[in-house]
């Protein structure tokens, strides 16, 4: 399978409306985040490091459709904390496909079987269930004995049920592309309309930060997968120009704005990976955020960054743009040799700033006056 023609046009139609309207920043996806609460504890999460309080926030169902409707983005997608943890999920995914909107309602599946009966296969949603490699891989990425036979029970359920579904993996400096290779193929045994694989961002939060890749390795790495890769029919949920990015045949930056983030502390800037101020809507994010400040060569935090959130924007505009291009990487594949692209310099890239504390000390403060004032 493959991802339906209705979301190839209607997302290509949206392109090229922005550029007939002269618009250079726009949003392709809305990253939308209710909670950050989690069942999972992954070491390689920057998502769950803060006090139970603001684990126990959630957005409503109103500020997340308000938040789709505010962005415009063809494509939503449900991420977190585990999404399915919100009581009211279903309400929050009956809106924004109401409003003909692609959901991406990522999970790691431990409630999906449970919770498969709030939705109805549609067009529109897609589960995106996270697995990093096959079983011992996956097991250790997750941290915890059994999750990978949990979440193959509930891919091959939801695919038997008639659902879009999808594989997100997450790949760190033990995969190999042996390994990656044989776990292609198995997630394509399952039936599954496709595969979105980019390599683990270096979250300042995470608990292990000893096995993240470079840019260096992780290019090595895809050139080496995509080779065994020749012939073997695996679909990608991503860009061909994404992936020929991915295997250093592509000197792209970010495009943060592509993938806005909202979440329970507001409009996130820059983008879905860094935390660093966060505004009150979407047009402040887009107007107010000094653009030039971020990306690689630009800050320290994103010098090693591939991930598909900022670079597959960068990507599909460049896919609308030259079509020709892009269909020749399709038809011959990525290539696997030869010298890559240039590497973007870092040795001007402004240092590295901490905000983390700063913001789970304003946001315990605004909770403790709420708590304060009900009790009033």
């Amino acid at each position: 399978m493959s991802v339906p023609i209705i979301q190839q046009l209607r997302v290509g139609g949206y392109i090229l409306k922005q550029g007939l309207l002269g618009r250079k920043r726009y949003p392709l996806v809305l990253m939308l985040e209710p909670l950050f609460r989690c069942n999972l504890a992954c070491p390689g999460c920057g998502k769950i490091d803060y006090p139970t309080p603001i684990l126990n926030k959630r957005l409503s169902v109103e500020d997340c459709l308000h938040a789709v409707d505010e962005c415009g983005a063809p494509i939503v997608s449900i991420p977190g904390g585990e999404p399915l943890i919100h009581k009211e999920i279903k309400e929050i995914v009956d809106g924004i496909v109401k409003r003909k909107k692609f959901i991406y309602l990522c999970t790691n599946t431990l409630l999906l079987k449970k919770k498969m009966d709030l939705f109805t296969p549609s067009v529109y949603l897609t589960f995106s269930v996270h697995l990093d490699g096959l079983e011992e891989d996956h097991d250790k990425a997750v941290d915890q004995k059994g999750v990978f036979k949990i979440a193959v029970e509930a891919i091959k359920e939801a695919v038997a049920r008639g659902f879009r579904v999808t594989v997100n993996a997450t790949l760190f400096d033990n995969a190999t592309a042996e390994k990656t290779a044989k776990f292609m193929d198995f997630a394509m045994s399952l039936g599954v309309e496709g595969v979105t694989i980019s390599p683990g961002y270096a979250y300042e939060r995470a608990s292990d930060q000893d096995h993240f890749l470079d840019r260096q390795r992780t290019k090595e790495l895809f050139r080496n997968l995509f080779k065994r890769g020749k012939g073997r029919n695996w679909v990608f949920n991503q860009s061909t120009l994404y992936l020929d990015f991915l295997a250093g045949n592509q000197s792209y930056k970010c495009t943060p704005w592509g993938n806005p983030t909202r979440n329970i502390f507001g409009w996130q800037k820059p983008c879905y990976l860094l935390g660093e101020e966060y505004v009150d809507s979407f047009k402040e994010l887009m107007e107010d955020t000094d653009w030039d400040l971020y990306g690689t060569g630009n800050y320290e935090k994103c010098a090693n960054c591939m991930v598909h959130c900022g670079y597959e924007p960068t990507a599909v505009t460049d896919t609308v743009k030259h079509p020709l291009k892009a269909f020749k990487v399709w038809r011959k594949g990525v290539r696997t040799d030869g010298p890559m692209a240039p590497e973007i310099p870092l040795e001007n890239a402004r240092p590295a700033e901490m905000f983390f504390e700063d913001h789970v000390g304003e946001a315990m403060a605004e909770l403790e006056k709420a708590k304060e004032g009900k009790a009033a």
